[in-house]
């Protein structure tokens, strides 16, 4: 029996935490800079997941970091503009949904026709974050809940 390895339309873990705490910093005054601790603990995140991800968005210029006394992190205005299509992109990387070239090869990967469909799907679906912002998702009201967030209990 083949077994084709297929990654549900879903966003991974990194993905999902990278886009709070681009939020939670869109949300945030201009000029604050919360630890790298303090927004794990507001939003409920492992320290350990939440330095990964922000080195990511470092990675990509997404927020700017600063050690040290009067240190923590920013937004850029990369931040701020970049579509969410383009960020969720960036995070997830490009695989495609279904794996037919793996180790074990889809006997039928010439003559079928998923591959190609799943990829126009996987593709629609960033293309409908292109027209949203991260600060789109971080105004008025969403900002508000987004910097009133107390830590979950327990931490």
């Amino acid at each position: 029996m083949m077994i084709i390895s297929v990654r549900a339309v879903q966003l991974t873990r990194f993905t999902d935490l990278g886009l709070r705490v681009v939020m939670y910093l869109v949300a945030g005054p201009p000029e604050s800079m919360p630890s790298t601790r303090t927004v794990a603990d507001r939003l409920g995140l492992s320290y350990a997941h939440t330095t990964k991800v922000v080195a990511r968005l470092g990675e990509l210029g997404v927020v700017t970091t600063r050690r040290g006394r009067g240190g923590g992190l920013g937004i850029t205005e990369l931040g701020r503009t970049a579509s969410l299509g383009w960020l969720t992109r960036a995070l997830e990387g490009d695989e495609e949904v279904v794996d037919c070239e793996g180790a074990q090869p889809c006997p039928m990967r010439r003559g079928c026709r998923l591959r190609s469909k799943l990829r126009a799907a996987q593709d629609a679906f960033y293309t409908a974050l292109d027209d949203i912002t991260i600060a789109d998702l971080a105004d008025s009201g969403a900002g508000t809940v987004l910097l009133d967030l107390e830590a979950p209990d327990g931490r």
